[in-house]
């Protein structure tokens, strides 16, 4: 699927599509999505190399943006630039979920050198030491082992994992079970698997995430907005609505009351359609924030004004580190193809 995708992205480029393109798919704006930025190539096995970019990357992005003519603001700006109406310049904000060491270590002084605003989603408890990482425990469960076990609701399943395509093939089939099942039974599934394994969760994410103490210094740059992400990254559409209400209440309250500072952006962990909602992006605009935002990919227009709570994103993903793909994905090209392929075949486009 990457190479495929990789394959569409070369050929809008080489195409031109996306200068052709732009005036016509272009929006008002891009939110991008970033997770970690780390300056180490990836591991033989490491399949969530996708939420990893390079620090070389990053800097090469910002200075791309900013060549193709956007503003980069904060998110506070957001609402009152769509308000605005149409601008002669798109605007660009860069997004940065959990909560990663590495954000200051390597994305704050990338965006000193610039200038330029960006925003940390944290989830409450992570600051705690008591993070559930359990997309990289899985990970690491699985590099360590020759045979991983999975007691499924449907039944145990045996994966053999003793080959780096083994272990990918394992990786994928089990996180995306693990997506489609109930929270706690799914992170129960991965705290077994980190018990047999050897796996200590908790030190994993304590070496990875900042600590409250951490967080306070670097939310005291006036470049970063810290903005919360729940209390424990659950999946929130997945949850009864007063547990999915809680941790939106509970996870604005907890950083404002942390860091001193109100808290007027959220992030739905996962984003996409099964983890977050119309019930969801109703219980962000009952929770007061400014805005919310998602994973579904897309620009961001005129008619988000109204749909602040429900803002798509574009992926900064760590397979395609190349900043021709970048520029396919500002002009907003693969977005309207989506949309028009979708309404060809009777499916609702993006909202």
């Amino acid at each position: 699927m990457t190479s495929l995708i990789k394959a569409a992205l070369s050929a809008l480029h080489y195409a031109r599509a996306d200068a052709m393109l732009a005036p016509l798919t272009g929006g008002a704006g891009v939110i991008f999505t970033l997770h970690h930025v780390r300056p180490e190539p990836p591991q033989e096995f490491e399949p969530n190399r996708i939420l990893k970019i390079t620090p070389e990357f990053l800097e090469a992005v910002l200075s791309e943006v900013l060549a193709a003519g956007f503003d980069v603001i904060g998110l506070d700006d957001v609402a009152t630039r769509l308000a605005a109406g149409p601008a002669e310049r798109p605007f660009a904000c860069f997004t940065f979920d959990d909560g990663y060491r590495d954000n200051r270590d390597y994305v704050l002084p990338v965006f000193r050198k610039f200038g330029l605003p960006f925003t940390v989603f944290v989830p409450a408890n992570f600051p705690t030491g008591n993070a559930d990482l359990w997309w990289l425990v899985l990970e690491e469960a699985i590099r360590r082992a020759d045979t991983i076990d999975v007691p499924f609701e449907d039944g145990p399943h045996r994966y053999e994992t003793s080959t780096v395509p083994a272990k990918e093939r394992a990786f994928h089939e089990i996180y995306w079970q693990l997506r489609r099942m109930d929270e706690d039974a799914a992170r129960a599934i991965v705290s077994d698997l980190a018990r047999q394994n050897g796996v200590d969760g908790r030190a994993l994410a304590r070496d990875l995430l900042l600590n409250w103490d951490e967080l306070r210094a670097l939310a005291s740059d006036p470049l970063v907005t810290i903005g919360a992400h729940t209390n424990d990254h659950y999946a929130l559409a997945k949850l009864p609505e007063d547990r999915a209400r809680a941790e939106i209440i509970e996870s604005i309250a907890t950083l404002e009351k942390e860091l001193g500072r109100p808290c007027q952006h959220f992030s739905f962990p996962y984003g996409d359609p099964s983890a977050a909602g119309e019930r969801e992006f109703h219980l962000a605009s009952e929770a007061g924030v400014a805005t919310a935002v998602t994973t579904r990919k897309g620009l961001i227009h005129a008619r988000h004004q109204n749909r602040l709570t429900a803002l798509p994103r574009v992926s900064l993903n760590g397979d395609y580190q190349d900043t021709r793909f970048l520029k396919v994905l500002m002009s907003g090209a693969p977005f309207a193809l989506r949309d028009a392929a979708k309404r060809l075949l009777g499916a609702p486009a993006a909202a």
